[in-house]
């Protein structure tokens, strides 16, 4: 088969095109032959982390769909022939999704509802899980997301137009919130409200805290927080009393200052969050929940629902990787 490897940290020009034989599965493992690799900003930072790699040679990517081709002893729940996404595919792995086939434990692989495209497939992962856990660690909110979990809350997502934001606005919606995000131009506005976004703030021309106090004069309940730093004063002067902001990632720098007085006053609580370390149950109904959303049609891709394709061959992997870096609007997939 063909494969993208890396056996060094450091730019995309380590990622090389090799061929290496077909793995096998082995005991509760599927083998999947992949058609579409999903490109994520930790699969370009774990490739150009300094250091020493746990393997000695590192298929990258975490996310993928494809076709089930081949099942080891044990495997209940999946057959041959399915249509599957995987996630968390690279993480204490050597074989992520950059390659014609990858075999994975079953606990990282969903069954695709029936009519759901793979591109689709390769376009949950990451994105949607991190989302789904996003919404579902609020004081007095869901645990898990349906129609109707998210009656009468109001959610802020911070940076509507990325691919956590697109799946964040998409699950909201689904579950009943009215969704508020935050923009910084009018090509995004558009994605944000393709999405499903109900109101779109754009933080560069407007006040954002009058503008959103405006539209949510009880305040935001949840906040999905792509940028921290950035965006701590705007949420404190946004939250609702018991309001929760579930941070994610930390564009626009790693350390945090809050107001103490102004948030014990309000019962803010801070979530944090990584996938990686979040524990499988919390994985499992996140899976559960994103499949029910894609059957029901609330997660769709493309730029007519909010979220641009951007399709790089196999050979190109270390383009799509540079894509991801250099913030390319829309979700990037390597086409196997």
């Amino acid at each position: 088969m063909r494969a993208v490897v890396y056996s060094r940290t450091g730019d995309p020009s380590v990622l090389e095109l090799v061929d290496r034989p077909v793995p096998e599965p082995g005991e509760g493992e599927v083998r999947i032959r992949v058609a579409f690799s999903g490109v994520n900003p930790t699969d370009w930072k774990s490739r150009a982390r300094p250091g020493d790699l746990p393997f000695p040679e590192i298929v990258p990517n975490q996310d993928g769909s494809g076709v089930i081709d081949a099942v080891g002893p044990g495997v209940s729940g999946l057959s041959v022939g399915d249509h599957v996404w995987t996630y968390l595919s690279a993480h204490q792995r050597p074989g992520g999704t950059a390659a014609e086939y990858t075999v994975q434990p079953v606990e990282h692989v969903v069954r695709l509802p029936d009519g759901a495209s793979l591109e689709l497939g390769a376009s949950l992962g990451v994105p949607a899980m991190t989302a789904h856990r996003a919404l579902t660690v609020a004081e007095h909110g869901p645990s898990r997301l349906g129609p109707g979990a998210l009656d009468g809350r109001v959610v802020l997502v911070a940076g509507g137009a990325g691919a956590v934001g697109h799946a964040a606005i998409q699950l909201a919606r689904w579950a009943g919130a009215t969704v508020v995000t935050t923009i910084s131009g009018p090509e995004k506005a558009e994605l944000a409200t393709a999405a499903g976004a109900h109101h779109v703030v754009n933080y560069r021309e407007q006040d954002a805290a009058a503008e959103i106090r405006r539209l949510a004069p009880g305040g935001v309940d949840q906040v999905v927080e792509v940028s921290p730093a950035r965006n701590a004063a705007l949420n404190q002067a946004v939250l609702a009393n018991h309001g929760t902001v579930a941070v994610y990632a930390n564009d626009g720098g790693d350390e945090l200052t809050l107001n103490v007085i102004g948030h014990f006053a309000a019962n803010v609580r801070y979530q944090f969050l990584l996938l990686y370390t979040v524990g499988q149950p919390a994985l499992d109904a996140a899976a559960e929940d994103i499949t029910r959303a894609v059957a029901d049609g609330a997660l769709p891709v493309g730029t007519e629902h909010g979220l641009p394709i951007l399709r790089y061959p196999l050979a190109s992997a270390g383009d799509a990787h540079a894509a991801v870096a250099g913030g390319a609007v829309g979700k990037v997939l390597i086409e196997i």
